[in-house]
């Protein structure tokens, strides 16, 4: 005659088989590396391939999607500085050129400004009902430091020559790891939203 296993054996197995595959599990999220994180996180970016090369040189730990957007933002903001310093030592030759380039010194100056804001804005996060207000003047920020480098390159378009592809050159830089930066402050926000 077969004798039956008690439940509370039974049990006491159920509860070592999930309490395994549940450390298991947590092994795995644990050994991910940041370079895994990074890469996923950067996919579906804008310029995925900047994206993780800006960011895998970047100094600071980035190991959630806050801290990914942080860097994202000062990645964006340097590059927004280089530019403006740049500009302002370009010499124009033409009062064509003087006019545009005068419009991009102020455009880059206001992405500049833009992308302070925001990083001030994501280094101060609040949970709660501030969080969504945050996040959407983080967002409106840098949407609008995209606009004003894009209309930066919009007043070179009846230029040409080299001060024209210069501008183009180092502006549609700092115009791509910005848009890259909201893309990742976007994804900060859905993370946030899909969270318990």
């Amino acid at each position: 005659m077969r004798m039956a296993l008690p439940f509370s054996f039974l049990l006491s197995i159920f509860i070592i088989l999930i309490i395994s595959i549940s450390y298991g599990e947590a092994k795995k999220i644990n050994n991910s590396s940041p370079k895994d994180f990074l890469q996923t996180s950067c996919a579906h970016a804008s310029y995925p391939n900047i994206c993780i090369r800006t960011l895998s040189s970047y100094a600071g730990p980035a190991n959630n999607p806050r801290d990914l957007a942080q860097a994202a933002v000062k990645v964006s903001l340097g590059r927004a500085r280089k530019a403006s310093d740049y500009l302002r030592q370009l010499q124009s030759r033409s009062k064509r050129e003087q006019g545009a380039l005068h419009d991009c010194m102020e455009q880059i100056g206001d992405s500049v400004d833009e992308l302070s804001k925001t990083l001030s804005e994501l280094q101060h996060l609040r949970s709660g009902s501030d969080f969504k207000w945050q996040m959407s003047n983080a967002q409106t920020w840098v949407s609008a430091a995209l606009t004003n480098e894009d209309t930066c390159l919009d007043g070179f378009k009846e230029i040409d020559g080299k001060i024209r592809s210069d501008v183009n050159r180092k502006v549609t830089n700092v115009a791509r790891v910005t848009s890259n930066a909201l893309y990742l402050i976007n994804r900060l926000e859905e993370s946030r939203s899909r969270s318990p």
